[in-house]
């Protein structure tokens, strides 16, 4: 909806429309109900005050007169703001924890197709590896957080990595399938919520789910 300064400028424009006898105008005013039974040149002959092209204009966008019309944008606005103030989350980054940085960060490049961001201490204890849009950050501890059998019998998931399309989610498959070396602890199927995925596992015992829409 235009601004209520805008709204305000319409209203002037079909009273001076009035004032110099726009024809075409007479139409819109008509959608007035007092207005509704005059010719043309009734409605130009008739008395015609800036509170009636407002109310008009009010009519027009779906109000029943000016004052609902204010109170409308009024409303609007406030909620404009508050949802230009909301801040927006515009990505997550999983936290891996791993016994060895420098043993992860050769499995995500060589085996996973990941590069590194950065890695930081010396040795180092923390580190980051990307691919497209996914970040995952590598935290060095000395004993694995998660038991490794409880991990494995209850599918915890450490990170889930999304594809946009079917065929990638395939041709992602087959590009890890060809990797020697590289554990799945699932492969390739469709899930009962709609998706196709596979999980593979990282030296730490860390299950990655990489998923993409069913056909």
């Amino acid at each position: 909806m235009p601004s209520l300064e805008n709204l305000r400028k319409q209203a002037k424009q079909i009273l001076r429309w009035h004032r110099e006898r726009y024809y075409p105008v007479a139409a819109q005013i008509r959608a007035l109900p007092r207005y509704r039974h005059l010719t043309d040149p009734e409605v130009f002959a008739h008395s015609f005050r800036l509170s009636d092209a407002q109310e008009l204009v009010a009519r027009s966008s779906g109000f029943e007169n000016w004052r609902a019309l204010k109170v409308g944008v009024e409303t609007m606005n406030r909620k404009e703001q508050v949802a230009a103030a909301r801040p927006t989350i515009t990505a997550a980054e999983p936290q891996l924890f791993v016994t060895d940085i420098g043993a992860s960060l050769k499995f995500f490049t060589q085996k996973l197709g990941f590069t590194v961001a950065f890695e930081y201490g010396r040795p180092p204890f923390y580190a980051q590896v990307i691919r497209d849009g996914a970040r995952l950050n590598l935290r060095h501890v000395d004993e694995p957080i998660v038991e490794a059998r409880l991990s494995e019998r209850e599918g915890l998931l450490s990170a889930s990595m999304t594809v946009a399309t079917a065929s990638e989610i395939k041709q992602l498959f087959l590009e890890f399938q060809s990797v020697n070396g590289l554990v799945f602890h699932q492969t390739l199927k469709k899930a009962p919520w709609g998706t196709r995925n596979f999980i593979v596992k990282d030296p730490d015992g860390n299950l990655l789910l990489f998923s993409g829409p069913i056909e």
